[in-house]
């Protein structure tokens, strides 16, 4: 790389690991970067995956208050994930390149949709419980349903990982009764496990290019402290109209790229 593409991938690395930590899309900043400095797709995929890790290790540590007492959910939901994850990546070495270039802002787009009507399903759900007179508490961790969804979410994940904490958000908020920013704090760590288990399979089958990958982790660290910064102090509102606004770039880019 010349210096200028350098510090193209370290810029592109800061704006991902800030973008991931508030909404997630990280991937479609650095991974068109990577691409113009000549890197082959799958090379530039696995070198974005692993460089992102100290992101997303990051952007958890800022979000640590929020993820108070959400360690059984996380140990339940990261098990899926991760199972997930080393599907997909099993998938990017072994199916073309474009497999998932159809279906992918589709989910993309389902996701957007149910974070917009998220607050509106749930006071739904809570009516029809008051009025079925159920007391039995929802389950904590969203059931069976929650991490079957997380599951193939990971598998898509471990494929690409653009937009998957859009994804995660949106499950996470229709099948669990808790604050969006503690949510946001618990996709962090579940992205950290997803890019991590992915990297460590591609170690073992895929080419790295390093230099990207040590950009993208330095900037990708720093830009993780920036997004939990900025991130906590969004309202609720807020940081649902920036899900929004980001998940529909991405769907844009990824129906032209």
């Amino acid at each position: 790389m010349t210096i200028w593409e350098m510090f193209a991938v370290f810029a592109a690395g800061v704006g991902a690991g800030t973008i991931n930590t508030m909404v997630g899309s990280g991937t479609l900043i650095t991974f068109p970067v990577l691409l113009a400095t000549g890197l082959p797709p799958v090379t530039a995929t696995v070198s974005n995956a692993l460089g992102l890790i100290p992101g997303s290790i990051s952007g958890a540590i800022g979000y640590r208050k929020e993820l108070t007492g959400q360690r059984r959910r996380i140990l339940r939901m990261g098990a899926a994930t991760a199972a997930g994850a080393l599907c997909g990546a099993v998938l990017l070495l072994a199916l073309p390149a474009d497999a998932f270039e159809t279906i992918v802002p589709v989910l993309v787009g389902l996701a957007l949709v149910l974070v917009v009507l998220q607050p509106r399903i749930t006071r739904a759900v809570q009516r029809r419980r008051e009025r079925n007179g159920s007391d039995a508490a929802p389950d904590p961790d969203g059931g069976p349903l929650l991490i079957t969804g997380l599951l193939l979410a990971s598998v898509y994940g471990g494929y690409f990982t653009a937009a998957q904490g859009i994804i995660y958000v949106a499950l996470m908020g229709m099948l669990l009764n808790d604050t969006l920013q503690r949510l946001n704090a618990t996709k962090n760590v579940l992205a950290a496990i997803v890019n991590s288990v992915a990297a460590v399979f591609f170690l073992f089958a895929a080419e790295f290019d390093w230099t990207a990958v040590a950009l993208i982790a330095a900037g990708s660290t720093l830009g993780g402290q920036l997004g939990a910064k900025i991130g906590r102090r969004l309202p609720p509102t807020a940081l649902r109209a920036l899900i929004v606004a980001v998940g529909t770039v991405a769907i844009v880019q990824l129906v032209l790229r």
